[in-house]
């Protein structure tokens, strides 16, 4: 099993992680990494800035097409900051939640939009 590293400001042009369309970019890397049963590292090394809209789309995604499983023993992140940490654990932990279970977040937005 090879490991690919992925330097996210390398693959986005930008030391800004702010777009979901970059964040689709690094997706695609990590899926085809994935999909070839490759790891992963996920070097954000010089990213300034980052936005959940970017990490849910570059890593909330896997877990539409991987098990939890898998994409804790194919991926590994490294140089994030402690702030990168936080909100990336919460894009995770959410990602993980809504695709065990779409229609209970659908539920649970139109139940508040009905009050």
């Amino acid at each position: 099993m090879e490991i690919s590293t992925i330097n996210i400001v390398n693959t986005i042009g930008d030391i800004f992680a702010v777009e979901a369309e970059e964040g689709q970019k690094v997706y695609a890397l990590i899926k085809k990494a994935f999909d070839n049963g490759n790891k992963v590292v996920l070097s954000f090394m010089n990213v300034e800035m980052m936005t959940t809209a970017f990490l849910n789309t570059a890593v909330g995604q896997l877990y539409k097409d991987y098990t939890e499983e898998t994409v804790k023993e194919r991926m590994q992140v490294q140089d994030i900051s402690e702030s990168g940490k936080i909100s990336l654990k919460r894009v995770v932990d959410t990602a993980k939640l809504f695709y065990k279970d779409p229609d209970a977040l659908k539920r649970s937005i139109n139940g508040i939009l009905e009050e």
